[in-house]
């Protein structure tokens, strides 16, 4: 353990099938306490699965989980309700003390004071999230699951949900399981990334870079290569005097062609 000696998730032997196609087998994991792992897989390979089961969505898996009681979740979608404020959706289910003490709180490290009181259709996308956000982390929970939370987010709003996931988890220090499907959304969040395939975690990475993270960085570009050779794609190891990220490479032979 990173953390602590004592796991804040232990999970053994996790199998779930739906009919007869098996989707995660006899699945291993230690999570410790303020740890943020990233899950990377793809598509079919169990990763809302196994987040779903934490997050005692799915109790029809054999195995064990052993998970803090203070669980919350964030969605691709805000889901917020449509017919009550944003102050309202980010109480839901609190005490009428912990509306009044937390709720404002959460809505400030969010960035969203100012829209406390407008309703969720007047939102933008990131704002939606922000809010989802301040929902899930006002209850406090000791593990934080996050199920492809900026998929739907443009990148620049990306960008911005990044740099707050990653200062709310360092001033809240619960655990976090992200699950994405990129590559280095995972490797700029996560102390460990792991890859599902066919059911089990292949790769379990820890991510020796100091944050914050750059990901012009030589490091930085190995590991993303490494991981992506591990989902199946095929890319060299980049040349340590360059320095510019791949994807931006795209974009200006892109715009040269233009």
């Amino acid at each position: 353990m990173s953390r602590s000696d004592t796991p804040a998730v232990t999970v053994r032997n996790l199998s779930r099938s739906f009919g007869d196609a098996q989707i995660l087998t006899d699945l291993n994991l230690d999570i410790a306490p303020g740890e943020f792992i990233a899950l990377l897989g793809r598509s079919g390979s169990g990763k809302t699965t196994l987040l779903r089961a934490l997050g005692d969505l799915d109790n029809c898996y054999t195995g064990t989980i052993a998970a803090p009681a203070g669980r919350a979740i964030a969605f691709q979608e805000a889901r917020l309700l449509p017919w009550k404020t944003v102050r309202q959706n980010v109480g839901i289910g609190l005490t009428n003390v912990q509306r009044a003490t937390r709720v404002d709180i959460a809505l400030g490290e969010v960035g969203l004071a100012h829209r406390a009181d407008a309703w969720p259709a007047t939102l933008s996308g990131g704002e939606g999230q922000r809010a989802a956000l301040a929902r899930a982390l006002v209850r406090e929970p000791a593990l934080l699951l996050l199920d492809e939370p900026f998929a739907s987010l443009d990148a620049l709003t990306r960008i911005k949900m990044h740099r707050l996931v990653e200062s709310l988890w360092q001033a809240h220090k619960p655990a976090v399981l992200l699950v994405t499907h990129d590559v280095d959304e995972a490797v700029l969040l996560a102390d460990r990334v792991l890859v599902l395939e066919a059911g089990r975690i292949a790769i379990d990475e820890r991510v020796e870079i100091a944050r914050p993270r750059d990901t012009a960085d030589p490091a930085f570009q190995r590991l993303r290569a490494k991981l992506l050779r591990g989902l199946g794609v095929e890319i060299p190891e980049p040349r340590t005097e360059d320095r510019t990220p791949p994807q931006l490479r795209v974009v200006e032979r892109r715009e040269a062609v233009a």
